[in-house]
């Protein structure tokens, strides 16, 4: 077998490869595995993103402005079908625009804001999603049981972050408590002071080199305070939150790639105020598996869990073993789950009887598999 430096010009070495892993890049990766039926090109990650360019990195120490492929500009495009924040890409031979993106590993995203459906993405390629959460006003269990269903649809792995511990007092434990059938269910929670390093520390098992990380939260929340600590500098603006409802001001206006001194990269973005399920997720996926599990125990199996005879799912309301906030909960997501997903099915079959151009190959998928 020949030597990679005996191999021809268009093959693919590891060393194409050396600069790119400071940066998250992974063999095991879809990207890597799709490499290898496509020419040899310069290989870079999108760290920024803008309204008709992309900023994109072939090394830590490289960033430049590039042009996207004519197609994504088309309004029919799909959003979900252009590179975002975190996506690898490959670029033409002058280094000046993106020709391939290649296919991701995890797609966080939300149904955007809006009467129209349509999918925004937020970061791609991520292996961590830290849902921060400020111990004030802005803690709400239900919006990160929200938060939790889009993380898991994604591919990523969620982890739950409650900042301001030092304000925090005794609603540290309350909001622990009121956690416990999230934690039960396997999702690691950590309670971090995000101004002390020595507090966010614990968090140093996801940041480490080849590791993606992305911060998402509502306005105040503290994640651009939790970037400066994790950086050792002041490098995002922060600002005070109002009294009256511990809301912040979007201190962070755009999504951009950060890479860290522990070896990993992490993705800051703007407060998200509006969390819109895009109907591909699974509400039994350890968000709300204990409910699921109920529910399935329910002497028929179409129980509408009102007035019916053996329903297991008021027996446990009526014990306190459930609670009701949180059964309420599950109902209004799992609707607006059923309903989204009734919409992305329609907006999938129209997408197939686009133009041509304007979608993906016949069947919704391109060649590397993606939808």
């Amino acid at each position: 077998m020949a030597s990679p430096r005996t191999l021809p010009a268009m093959t693919w070495t590891p060393d194409d490869f050396e600069a790119l892993r400071p940066m998250g890049w992974r063999d095991d990766a879809p990207a890597a595995l799709a490499l290898a039926a496509l020419p040899r090109a310069a290989v870079a990650r999108v760290v920024g993103q803008h309204r008709n360019a992309y900023v994109v990195a072939t090394t830590l120490d490289e960033a430049r402005r590039v042009q996207p492929p004519a197609a994504w500009t088309r309004p029919r495009f799909r959003a979900e079908d252009r590179a975002v924040v975190g996506d690898w890409v490959l670029l033409d031979a002058k280094g000046e625009a993106i020709t391939t993106l290649l296919p991701r590993h995890a797609l966080l995203r939300r149904a955007a804001a809006g009467e129209h459906y349509q999918q925004q993405p937020i970061a791609a390629n991520i292996d961590f999603v830290l849902v921060v959460t400020g111990l004030d006003g802005d803690f709400n269990p239900r919006r990160i049981e929200r938060y939790l269903l889009l993380v898991q649809a994604s591919g990523a792995q969620p982890v739950l972050v409650l900042s301001k511990a030092d304000l925090a007092g005794e609603l540290a434990a309350d909001a622990a408590g009121l956690l416990a059938p999230l934690v039960e269910a396997g999702f690691p929670l950590h309670i971090v002071n995000g101004k002390d390093a020595a507090s966010v520390a614990v968090l140093a098992p996801y940041l480490g080199p080849g590791r993606s990380c992305v911060l998402v939260g509502s306005s105040g929340a503290g994640k651009s305070t939790l970037t400066n600590t994790l950086l050792g500098r002041q490098k995002m603006k922060t600002a005070e939150v109002r009294e009256a409802d511990s809301r912040g001001r979007h201190t962070t206006t755009s999504r951009v790639l950060i890479p860290l001194p522990q070896g990993g990269c992490l993705i800051d973005t703007p407060g998200m105020r509006e969390l819109k399920l895009v109907g591909e997720e699974d509400l039994a996926d350890k968000v709300f598996e204990d409910i699921e599990a109920l529910a399935s125990r329910c002497r028929f199996r179409d129980c509408a869990h009102l007035n019916e005879p053996g329903c297991a799912v008021r027996e446990a309301l009526e014990a306190g073993a459930l609670d009701e906030a949180r059964w309420a909960h599950y109902v209004k997501l799992r609707d607006e789950r059923d309903a989204a997903a009734t919409t992305l099915a329609q907006r999938r079959n129209e997408a197939k009887q686009a133009p041509k151009g304007t979608r993906p190959k016949p069947g919704g998928k391109d060649k590397f598999g993606r939808r």
